[in-house]
């Protein structure tokens, strides 16, 4: 029987992340006045949050979806006005995506109820974990961004 301080034996590091993201992923809280976002729509508009002004492209390429799925996922977010488009002024065959001030109010919402359900969460465990996983932050992060920095998964 594993401790609190091991793993079952039968689960890496990277099954326990991927679970716990999806665990997080699915826990995305219902905020007054917001419809709920498939999970490929509130991928991209993160993106395009974090990222304004990214190209369709990139965003697929980001995201490891089909350029098509990416387009028609950002053809419903600019029907609910959460992004908008803007052909670049470099280049006339590029558009360039950004969010719409409701993205963004949004974003902030969900987040901060996001934020104090995972707040409890992590009150309820021990000091001893809370540090651990606040200490993990930032190697995390950069776990992160090498994934980002190596070619798309399949998808």
């Amino acid at each position: 029987m594993p401790t609190a301080d091991a793993p079952r034996p039968d689960r890496d590091v990277t099954t326990v992340l991927r679970d716990l993201a999806w665990t997080i992923h699915r826990r995305v809280p219902e905020v007054a006045g917001l419809d709920p976002l498939p999970s490929t729509e509130l991928a991209i508009l993160k993106h395009v949050i974090d990222s304004p002004g990214a190209t369709v492209t990139a965003l697929a390429r980001h995201l490891a979806l089909r350029q098509s799925n990416t387009s028609a996922a950002l053809r419903t977010l600019v029907a609910r006005g959460l992004v908008h488009r803007e052909v670049s002024t470099t280049d006339r065959r590029v558009t360039l995506v950004f969010p719409t001030e409701l993205a963004l109010a949004d974003s902030t919402m969900i987040s901060a109820a996001w934020s104090g359900e995972m707040r409890e969460v992590l009150d309820r465990l021990d000091a001893a974990d809370v540090a651990a996983i606040e200490a993990a932050a930032g190697a995390l992060e950069r776990l992160d961004a090498a994934l980002h920095e190596q070619t798309p998964p399949r998808g």
